[in-house]
């Protein structure tokens, strides 16, 4: 099989589909991976690299495009993407639909097969190709929210770990999947008052056990959600449900009623974000005021680290692409249930469910 390792074009993004190391994988299998040139330079991963582990480097995305039966990015495409799509061309990427219709009529204008990244689904629920960069994300937004308190980014001039005589930060952390808990490690490792909600019991036990209670754990629901985030300098968003589009779990009003010059990271922007103030921001503005608050809701956070994510990315996304590439299509489908789940579009029909139901679409059912 040709793979193709296209440049990113969303702008600040500067992660690639796969490492050299990962492409050295797919050439000891027998395939043929493209990359174009200078792919990889934003993360530190120059053509030469690709060069030596058995790649060949196009300087053209619209010859990688052509020529590639599987294409793996990072991010979702767009713009002059599109029209380098061909019918039945595999696309392995985050494609996040339920937060974009017109991403998905256009992938299913142009009749790709999409797998998402973040559908890719074990029995046990987990998301393994999500996992990582939702590690990430949530390490990076206690990061960001300092940042956001900061003065002269419109915050009320709060030290996330207090000092001496002074009370620490009070941190609101709503979910408690890999984001949310990764948020919370950070942010108790810089002395920060911690609380974590989540809508599994289960998973608040676990919560408190690994920590050794140094966070407190609160059931989710509207009255509690309501009364942490009015006393919380920083509320972070890291609400999931695979494939669907993001609940709006914090109201307009309640963000009206918080502190002045609190700060709200929306990790969930990917899926349409769970706060109303929330709009999609980019590295380069990454933030905005909205009722008094400092909102972050860049769309691809982990983009700001990205030779961290690229490694960490190609870690787990590669032994699916192989299974694809080594199998073939159907044949992967059929003998992996998880890899199955991540399957969104094909020829110009829609197969996710959260997908179809979030825009009211015809949900197809595919036998492999």
């Amino acid at each position: 099989m040709k793979i193709g390792i296209p440049k990113e074009i969303k702008k600040a993004e500067r992660r690639v589909g796969a490492t050299p190391a990962g492409v050295k994988a797919f050439i000891d299998h027998g395939h043929q991976v493209l990359v174009e040139r200078g792919a990889g330079i934003g993360s530190g991963f120059k053509d030469e690299e690709y060069i030596k582990a058995g790649a060949s480097i196009l300087d053209r995305a619209d010859d990688v495009w052509a020529e590639a039966d599987m294409v793996m990015k990072v991010k979702e495409p767009i713009g002059p993407e599109f029209d380098r799509m061909k019918p039945g061309q595999i696309l392995f990427t985050y494609l996040h639909l339920a937060a974009d219709k017109e991403l998905t009529e256009k992938l299913l204008e142009r009749k790709i097969i999409g797998i998402a990244y973040e559908t890719v689904q074990l029995d046990d629920g987990s998301l393994p190709l999500l996992s990582p960069m939702s590690e990430v994300a949530g390490r990076l937004s206690v990061q960001m929210g300092a940042f956001s308190l900061e003065a002269k980014n419109g915050g009320m001039g709060i030290l996330l770990s207090g000092v001496s005589g002074v009370r620490p930060a009070h941190v609101t952390i709503i979910g408690g999947g890999v984001a949310g808990f990764s948020a919370a490690m950070v942010a108790v490792g810089m002395g920060a008052q911690v609380s974590i909600l989540d809508n599994n019991p289960l998973r608040l036990r676990y919560l408190e056990d690994i920590t050794d209670s140094r966070l407190v754990t609160i059931m989710s629901n509207p009255a509690n959600i309501e009364e942490e985030c009015v006393h919380s300098h920083l509320v972070i968003g890291s609400v999931l449900i695979p494939g669907a589009r993001a609940p709006k779990l914090i109201s307009r009003d309640l963000v009206r009623r918080m502190m002045p010059g609190a700060a709200i990271v929306d990790i969930s922007i990917d899926q349409g974000g769970c706060c109303e103030t929330s709009r999609p921001t980019t590295h380069e503005e990454p933030t905005f005021i909205e009722e008094g608050v400092v909102h972050y809701c860049v769309t691809n956070m982990p983009g700001a680290v990205p030779r961290t994510s690229t490694i960490a990315l190609t870690n787990v996304t590669l032994a699916y692409g192989l299974e694809i590439a080594n199998k073939g299509l159907e044949k992967a489908m059929a003998d992996d249930p998880a890899l199955r789940k991540g399957l969104n579009l094909i020829n110009g029909q829609l197969c996710y469910p959260a997908v179809a139901e979030c825009f009211g679409m015809t949900c197809a059912e595919i036998d492999f």
